[in-house]
Formats: structure tokens, C-alpha cells, sequence
């Protein structure tokens, strides 16, 4: 069964959809006020989901429990990593993107967004995906189980489109493993496009116009 999400559609009939996961101890409704922020008047009907994450006890924060997508064992984010909860997580991401086909909306026309952790589901998950997506957008992490994706990389989403922001004094997810994951991704031939930005872990106004401007060469017909 599908996680519980918050639903925002900016006029009836949306043809295209946008999965945005949300970071460590939030929920869905933490981005769900982004909306009317960065969507033109121009664009096609969308159809924003912004799932709440299952509460797991987080190691880091001595076992107390929240909304996660997976665990965090120590300050070293990319180690020791919690394959088995990233793996569980890109599962339920797989279900909403399938949701939204049988909904109507053609798969091309699905973008995956997340921050800090829920952009590390939507990356790892995204270049998994059997089916092409219309693009993926990663704020503020990084990539998780970069030594397999060679192994697992989906041929469908080589050539997808790729958005990735990061703040350069975040003191979270730090701006250097950022880049580690771009370069990575880079070097595998993938269209990413970076952005970094003078702040810490968090989103700005800089950021949500680049992205707008982004998402918007990729919104197609009336």
C-alpha cells in the first residue's frame, strides 16, 4: 500500500507529476508550502506528492524515533550506510511512481525530488528505475550505494535529466560529499546540472528559481 502523502494539483487534469520526498524528521508537509513559489502560471497541470516517510528509530539520535527513510548511524553520512532501509525506501518510491501510471501519467512525465535524505532515495532510486522519468531533482545529499550503481543502473535513465543543489557551508551533508556525487555521476555520463549556493542545510530563493527555470524547459504543450 502506498505511503500517506499530501496531494497538491495545480488545476484539474494534470498530465505530468512530481514526487517530492522530505528530509530527516520531517514529514510531507514540510515542502508542500514550495509550491505555489516555484510554479509559472505557464505550466501544464501538475500534480505534487509529498509522502511521509515511516517512523524508524535513528541510531545518531540515540534510537529515537521519526520520520526517516532510512537509518543514520553515525556523523559520517555516507558510511556504514544503511542498505537494507535505502533499499526498503526506493521500494516505496517504485509504488508511488506507480501510482501515478495508474493514475494516467505517463512515466516520462514524473519527476522525483527530495532533500537531505529523501534526496538520497529519489537519486539511488531514480537511475534505478526501469522506465525513463522525466527528471530527477537532488537538494542538499548525495549519492548512497554509489560503489553498486554501476551494477544496478537502470538503461532507461542514463540520459535523464539530472538537477543538484547543495549549500556550501552545510554542515549536515557536507558540500564536498555533494560533489563527490556529482563527479560520480558525471563521470557515468550523467546530465547533471549543479548548483551550489552560500548557505547551510536548508533550501533558498536562489535555489527554488533555478530550479523553476529548470523544471519549466522540461514542461511540454499547454
Amino acid at each position: 500500500m502506498p505511503l500517506p502523502c499530501i496531494e497538491i494539483e495545480t488545476a484539474p487534469n494534470p498530465r505530468h507529476a512530481v514526487i517530492w520526498l522530505h528530509g530527516l524528521g520531517a514529514d510531507g508537509n514540510d515542502f508542500a508550502p514550495i509550491v505555489p513559489e516555484l510554479v509559472a502560471s505557464r505550466w501544464p497541470p501538475l500534480r505534487f506528492v509529498f509522502p511521509h516517510a515511516p517512523v524508524r528509530p535513528i541510531t545518531i539520535n540515540g534510537g529515537m524515533a521519526m520520520r526517516a527513510w532510512y537509518d543514520i548511524s553515525g556523523l559520517e553520512i555516507a558510511q556504514r550506510q544503511d542498505e537494507a532501509g535505502i533499499r526498503a525506501s526506493i521500494g516505496l518510491l517504485e509504488a508511488l511512481i506507480q501510482r501515478e501510471s495508474a493514475r494516467g501519467i505517463a512515466t516520462e512525465n514524473v519527476f522525483l525530488a527530495g532533500f537531505s535524505q529523501g534526496g538520497a532515495i529519489v537519486l539511488a532510486g531514480g537511475i534505478r528505475h526501469a522506465q525513463r522519468l522525466g527528471g530527477i531533482v537532488a537538494l542538499s545529499t548525495y549519492l548512497p550505494m554509489a560503489e553498486k550503481t554501476d551494477a544496478e543502473a537502470g538503461a532507461a535513465n542514463r540520459s535523464t535529466p539530472i538537477f543538484m543543489a547543495h549549500g556550501m557551508l552545510d554542515p549536515t551533508i557536507s558540500h564536498a560529499l555533494g560533489e563527490m556525487s556529482r563527479d560520480y555521476l558525471l563521470q557515468r555520463g550523467y546530465a547533471v546540472e549543479w548548483h551550489a549556493y552560500p548557505m547551510a542545510h536548508q533550501v533558498c530563493a536562489a535555489e527554488i528559481a533555478d530550479l523553476r527555470q529548470w523544471l519549466g524547459s522540461r514542461f511540454s504543450g499547454p
